[in-house]
C-alpha cells in the first residue's frame, strides 16, 4: 500500500516518539527533526513509496545522527522480557480455551498492539490482553486460514515486532503440534525501530522450535520488499505452501507486489489507521486476518471466542 496523507501525520509522531527515547540535548534533538521533515514524502512532494521505505529513510537518519546502528535495541529487549514474563499466563489463556488455535491466531493478532499494552505492571499487560480477546476476527478469514494450515507442508512466518515475537512463538508451537507442516522464521537483518532482528528471535527461543533467519534487507526498512530479499528468503517463499505476514509494516510492503506469491499470505495486523480501516472494512484497532486469495471484500461475518 502506497502511502496516504493520513500516513505523513502518523510517521512525523512515530519518529517524534522514536527520538524522545533517545538521548538527545534539544538542540541534536531539532537538527534530526528537522532533517525528517525534508524528507520529500513527509513533505507531501511523493506519494509513490509504501510507509517502510518512507520510515527507513527515517531510521537512518536517526542511525547517523545517534552513531548507533541499533538505537532501540534495549526498548527491544525490555519488550521480550516483558512478555515472556506473562507466557504462564498465555499458556493458560490456551490451554482454557476451546478453540485453542483461533486463541493463538488472535493472541499473536493482538500482539501487534505491544506499544499500547506496556503498562507499568504484568497485570497491565495481561489485563489488556483479557480485554483484547473479546474482539471478534473474521470468520471467514479464520477459516481460510485453518483450511490453508491442514494442506500446508511448507510455511513461511513474517515477524514484526520484539515482544510481539513472543505471541508469535506461541502460535508457531501450536502449529506444529496440530500440523505435519515445515516453519521458517523472517526477521528483519538490519535493526529498525523496535522490529526483531536475530538477536530478540534468539533471546526467546525463537531458534529452538523453528529454524530463523534473516531477511536479507540491506537497509532498516520495517517491511518486508521481496525484490530486496536475499535469495535464500525469496526461493523460500516461493516454494512455501502458506505465508504468515505479520504487523502493517509487512503488509504495507507486499500489498505493492504483484504475481501469485501474494494469493499464499495470511496477513494479521491490527486496523490502526483509517487506511486500514477503509481497505479492510473494519472499525478502528480491530483484529485483521485476511487474506488475498478470498479477494475483496475482505471480511465477512465476525466471530469470538
Amino acid at each position: 500500500m502506497l502511502i496516504k496523507p493520513d500516513c505523513i501525520p502518523c510517521i512525523l509522531t512515530m519518529s517524534l516518539t522514536s527520538i524522545r527515547e533517545l538521548s538527545l540535548d534539544e538542540g541534536r534533538f531539532r537538527t534530526l527533526y528537522s532533517k525528517i521533515l525534508e524528507i520529500p514524502s513527509l513533505r507531501g512532494e511523493s506519494w509513490d513509496v509504501t510507509s517502510p521505505q518512507v520510515i527507513e529513510s527515517v531510521m537512518r537518519l536517526i542511525m547517523d545522527a545517534t552513531g548507533d546502528h541499533d538505537p532501540f535495541q534495549e526498548i527491544k529487549s525490555s519488550q521480550n522480557r516483558r512478555i515472556m514474563g506473562i507466557v504462564p499466563f498465555l499458556r493458560k489463556i490456551l490451554n482454557e480455551a476451546s478453540d485453542p488455535l483461533y486463541t493463538a491466531v488472535k493472541l499473536a493478532i493482538l500482539g501487534n498492539t505491544i506499544d499500547l499494552m506496556m503498562g507499568d505492571r504484568p497485570t497491565d499487560i495481561e489485563n489488556s490482553i483479557t480485554e483484547r480477546l473479546k474482539d471478534p476476527i473474521s470468520e471467514r478469514g479464520y477459516l481460510n486460514f485453518r483450511e490453508n494450515l491442514e494442506e500446508c507442508r511448507s510455511l513461511v512466518y513474517l515477524g514484526d515486532n520484539a515482544g510481539e515475537i513472543v505471541f508469535d512463538r506461541l502460535l508457531i508451537e501450536l502449529i506444529k503440534e496440530q500440523y505435519d507442516v515445515d516453519v521458517v522464521f523472517i526477521v528483519r537483518s538490519v535493526p529498525t525501530l523496535n522490529d526483531a532482528t536475530l538477536s530478540e528471535a534468539r533471546s526467546i527461543g525463537m531458534d529452538g522450535i523453528v529454524k530463523v533467519i534473516e531477511n536479507g534487507i540491506d537497509g532498516p526498512c520495517p517491511g518486508t520488499i521481496l525484490s530486496r530479499c536475499s535469495a535464500e528468503v525469496n526461493e523460500l517463499i516461493n516454494r512455501a505452501d502458506m505465508i504468515i505476514s505479520k504487523g502493517g509494516g509487512n503488509f504495507d510492503a507486499l500489498e505493492e507486489e504483484r504475481g501469485e506469491v501474494k494469493k499464499k499470505i495470511a496477513f494479521m495486523l491490527l486496523s490502526k489507521c483509517y487506511p486500514y480501516c477503509e481497505y479492510f472494512g473494519v472499525k478502528m484497532h480491530q483484529p485483521i486476518l485476511a487474506h488475498f486469495g478470498e479477494g475483496c471484500p475482505w471480511l465477512g461475518p465476525m466471530i469470538s471466542p
